[in-house]
């Protein structure tokens, strides 16, 4: 990216007819707009155009093997980019408008530039739920390439304040539509060998996904980089950070959760669905503190808690 560009002037704006219009002529300019969706703030440029898909990648430092999510607003527009089989249809049926990427064949027309795709050819589409990228597929009529809005491998956003604290100067536009619900980024799947295999955890459990796929789900094995989110070392928050922990030492700024209370607390009530919607929150104010360290209290495996240990783990890489 240019100097000038990533010294520009980032302007916040409320969500509502102006602030939408404005973004649908930036990105018809090929630049990228920081929009909420219900998971976590998102970056969102034109999926067709490869040097608008570019500035999202230099805005975020991105490693260019990274695929993105591409944002459509109902599942024929989905239909049109990639190829959808009977349970893919099915888990669509289901869960969109929502917190669940399906990755799926690319259809031998796909507009989608390629880099938005890093070079596979797969794609991972998703129908957001949230009215403000709703609004911003309404008004741009584009499919939106759309990876959370921050610096790459640093704590998602899950208010417009984090978007401009990472990326204030290098994006021109900030959609503030209040903090996100979800908290985590979505669920990534894709059904492969008889199977739905969870590429990423999120909102959308295990359980969810088995009874509405009536598949077995499974985990993915290996290294390979099929999906957003994969990268081992992620949402770093530029401090170590200790997980599991019972009790916090004096240079730890501590998130707690359930009976271990801390600086920062998840849950006092151990609700796993609040603990995720302040989980980047969390990491935020432990990256902004005084303190040296971050530890983390333990949080149960299961459910929604699966999701949080997965960015727990990368954030402490």
């Amino acid at each position: 990216m240019a100097d000038g560009q990533m010294h520009m002037t980032t302007d916040i704006r409320p969500f509502g007819a102006e602030a939408m219009a404005r973004a649908g002529g930036l990105i018809g300019e090929g630049q990228p707009v920081a929009v909420p969706t219900e998971t976590v703030y998102g970056l969102a440029a034109d999926a067709r155009n490869p040097d608008a898909v570019a500035r999202i990648y230099a805005a975020k430092g991105r490693p260019d093997f990274n695929p993105l999510i591409v944002h459509v607003p109902d599942l024929a527009a989905a239909e049109r980019l990639g190829t959808f089989g009977p349970v893919e249809r099915a888990l669509a049926a289901r869960f969109w408008p929502g917190p669940l990427t399906l990755v799926v064949p690319r259809t031998v027309d796909c507009p989608v530039a390629s880099i938005a795709t890093a070079g596979l050819d797969t794609i991972a589409i998703r129908v957001p739920g949230h009215r403000a990228m709703q609004a911003l597929l309404a008004e741009t009529g584009a499919p939106l390439a759309a990876p959370s809005a921050n610096a790459s491998g640093r704590v998602s956003p899950t208010a417009a304040a984090h978007v401009l604290a990472s990326l204030g100067g290098r994006i021109a536009l900030v959609i503030d539509d209040g903090p996100t619900t979800a908290g985590v980024e979505s669920t990534i799947a894709r059904v492969r060998d008889g199977a739905v295999e969870v590429l990423r955890p999120g909102p959308v459990t295990a359980d969810m996904l088995g009874a509405a796929g009536g598949l077995p789900v499974t985990g993915v094995e290996g290294s390979e980089v099929v999906a957003p989110g994969m990268l081992a070392s992620h949402y770093a928050p530029g401090k170590p950070v200790r997980l599991g922990a019972m009790a916090f030492e004096d240079d730890e700024y501590g998130i707690g959760f359930g009976a271990v209370a801390g600086d920062y607390d998840l849950s006092p009530a151990g609700d796993l669905t609040e603990a995720a919607a302040r989980l980047f929150d969390a990491l935020h104010a432990g990256a902004a503190s005084a303190k040296a360290k971050i530890a983390v209290a333990a949080i149960p495996l299961e459910g929604l808690g699966a999701a949080i240990n997965d960015r727990l783990s990368r954030a402490a890489v």
